[in-house]
């Protein structure tokens, strides 16, 4: 999945790693720069994710790990399950595994730390992805399986 964006925009942290992803699958996969189909050789040959979907699947181990207390303190703090808060129990969303959204007052930082992104990454997976039932690898395997999935629709 590419983001367009305008020509004088300022490129993010993403769009200056896909160049460089793009890159090492040519170089292992042989291709030149200008052949096309490089992005379904770096999906169906290599299987590998784009940077976007990479940092998400990233993300979504490092959560999955803070649910099952195998993460740091620090951040199996941050992420709270909606069934934890008694003020909450009654919400739909208790019952699908979601996580609390906290409150975030900076603009541009607050929306970036794990507490708020790790909640947001989180609640976008479907609630099958969310079974805190599966193993480890398991998870991994279903996330990556979905992820590709999405990027194939986009």
């Amino acid at each position: 999945m590419t983001k367009t964006r305008s020509r004088h925009a300022r490129p993010t942290g993403t769009d200056r790693l896909q160049p460089v992803l793009n890159a090492a699958a040519r170089v292992i996969t042989g291709t030149r720069k200008f052949d096309h189909g490089l992005s379904d050789l770096l999906h169906s040959e290599l299987h590998w994710l784009d940077i976007y979907q990479r940092v998400q699947y990233k993300l979504g181990v490092t959560i999955y790990r803070c649910l099952q207390n195998r993460a740091p303190q620090y951040l199996v703090d941050c992420c709270v399950r909606m069934s934890d808060v008694s003020s909450r129990l009654r919400l739909r969303s208790a019952n699908r595994r979601q996580l609390v959204m906290p409150r975030h007052r900076r603009s541009k930082f607050g929306r970036r730390s794990f507490s708020v992104v790790a909640p947001m990454v989180w609640n976008s997976f479907p609630d099958s992805r969310r079974d805190p039932t599966l193993s480890i690898d398991n998870f991994r395997l279903t996330l990556k399986t979905h992820l590709f999935a999405v990027q194939r629709d986009t």
